[in-house]
């Protein structure tokens, strides 16, 4: 992009410009009425969490100004109970991100506090955390509890979450997704899961909610009162057209098994979706 004297050219610019013009969003949809995890979890029995609001119905991805965009759309108008300033409060959306396709490199468990784990052919490089707290509090969770993504850059902020209606948005630079800029949105593969803000984590989960075997003012219910159950609401499941056959691949994706103590005997396991 620049020459040794430090100008940028004007034939690196264009080919910048181009790169970004030819990379065209990508588009994913989730069936209605899955916000339920493994098809037991319930909603937490205070107002504030109201039907639909973890009901993940659409993603979009796209570049807009050197900025990657992320929206996520829920089945419900969102509400900013807790004055958070950013349109909405209870959700958290954490954006998982594939980039060279390769399962024998980047991560396969997911974030602190989640749960989860990827399939042995699925890995991830990037995850993007969409939260109504401020970009500065949640990196300072994630040094605390994830400080091995954040030193590879793998973990990434925005510096502003907003929600609009029923739909949260956040940039980050695509070039911290891409340092090579090549932008190859419709060869990426993603995941997305719909999560629960929490002021008042547990010691070692990143803002994550916990879902307990009976529901509480603020817990979810419907799991299990150890950590082996994941604490995820809502995924994408391949294809992620929104069929409902969707549905029942989601609870396979996010069933687990514990044992007496509640020690994980098999973890949720995710997939990635592709683009068609």
């Amino acid at each position: 992009m620049k020459t040794k004297s430090g100008r940028v050219t004007g034939g690196a610019l264009l080919m910048a410009f181009t790169l970004m013009a030819a990379a065209q969003p990508v588009r994913f949809q989730d069936p209605l009425g899955d916000d339920n995890g493994p098809g037991t979890y319930v909603y937490p029995g205070s107002e504030v969490y109201s039907p639909g609001s973890f009901d993940l119905t659409a993603v979009e991805i796209s570049l807009r100004r050197r900025q990657l965009h992320i929206q996520a759309c829920v089945n419900s108008e969102l509400q900013d109970p807790w004055g958070t300033g950013a349109g909405f409060a209870v959700q958290m959306v954490l954006v998982f991100i594939d980039t060279d396709r390769a399962s024998t490199s980047g991560y396969r468990k997911g974030l602190p506090g989640t749960n989860v784990r990827f399939s042995p052919r699925d890995s991830w490089e990037k995850v993007i955390i969409l939260s109504p707290q401020h970009q500065s509090h949640v990196l300072a969770e994630a040094r605390r509890k994830a400080p091995d993504l954040l030193a590879d850059g793998a973990l990434l902020v925005p510096k502003r979450s907003s929600g609009k209606g029923r739909c949260i948005s956040g940039n980050v630079p695509a070039e911290s997704i891409d340092p090579s800029e090549r932008y190859d949105l419709e060869n990426w593969r993603y995941q997305v899961l719909m999560q629960s803000n929490e002021g008042f984590p547990a010691k070692g989960d990143l803002l994550t909610r916990k879902v307990n075997k009976k529901p509480g003012k603020h817990r979810f219910g419907g799991g299990h009162d150890r950590d082996c159950d994941p604490h995820v609401l809502d995924v994408l499941a391949p294809p992620a057209k929104g069929g409902e056959d969707e549905i029942s691949a989601q609870h396979e994706m996010l069933s687990y098994e514990c044992d007496p103590e509640g020690r994980a005997t098999r973890w949720a396991t995710l997939n990635l979706v592709t683009v068609d």
